[in-house]
């Protein structure tokens, strides 16, 4: 199964670790400090020019990507949820 994360981008869903709000979280020095670290290490990749509503975090192969993504972590978990019950039918 897999989640769309924006533009065109996808990722399987078993790869996911969390997905994040990204206006709340970052308001925490840890978080922030993981997403500069992330972001040094050539790790976040940054799916659109809007403003960015979510990030997740996917390790894939002992590789962690961070993507940061437009779409709302609302929107994100319905089609969190969609991929499952499709998969369950």
């Amino acid at each position: 199964m897999y989640l769309h994360l924006g533009q065109d981008v996808v990722v399987l869903l078993s790869s996911v670790v969390g997905i994040f709000d990204i206006e709340i979280t970052s308001q925490s020095r840890l978080t922030r400090r993981f997403l500069e670290d992330a972001e040094k290490s050539g790790s976040v990749v940054n799916i659109g020019q809007e403003l960015p509503k979510s990030f997740a975090v996917c390790v894939e192969n002992g590789k962690t990507t961070v993507y940061i993504s437009q779409i709302s972590t609302a929107t994100l978990l319905k089609r969190c949820r969609s991929a499952y019950d499709w998969h369950d039918s």
